[in-house]
């Protein structure tokens, strides 16, 4: 029989290990700032929609697609489904809502004047209000509905 020795490598040597002085990280841990770009990403996805102008309007469906954006934001005139005009969220007096508007289109760059109305009413009371603004000399004016509706050719009506 053949009887041998075994070393283990606990013994009486002890290895000394160098203590290595701490370096500066040369390279940026980007994952911590993914997370936040993605966590703010979600929050003002799920916040934009919320950001709409706070009076509630039904306005119709339409298959008109959306215009492009502006750099100020736009100027709205509403006919709610009570017959009340809103000048952005402000009522205004019929009266009062041309004047006002000429004002405010003054000090503006763009002269656009979005009409929302809501689709329960009559096409008399949204024709009288843009025959209004026409007649005040404001022309440039759009109809702001809802998309992905029905288009032309659909003949349904609700």
């Amino acid at each position: 029989m053949a009887a041998g020795l075994i070393r283990s490598g606990g013994g009486g040597a002890r290895r000394r290990r160098r203590v290595r002085r701490s370096q500066p990280m040369a390279e940026i841990n980007v994952t911590p700032f993914v997370d936040v770009m993605l966590v703010l990403l979600i929050i003002f996805m799920v916040a934009a929609p919320l950001m709409v102008a706070g009076i509630e309007v039904d306005t119709p469906d339409t298959a008109a697609g959306a215009l492009p954006s502006e750099q100020e934001e736009p100027l709205a005139v509403t006919l709610t489904a009570d017959g009340r005009v809103m000048l952005m969220t402000t009522e205004v007096p019929r009266g009062d809502l041309v004047a006002r508007l000429q004002g405010i289109l003054a000090e503006r760059e763009s002269d656009r004047v979005f009409v929302r109305a809501d689709g329960s009413l009559p096409y008399e009371r949204v024709a009288r209000l843009m025959g209004a603004l026409t007649a005040a000399g404001i022309t440039n004016i759009s109809l702001v509905t809802e998309s992905g509706g029905p288009g032309l050719d659909d003949e349904a009506d609700g």
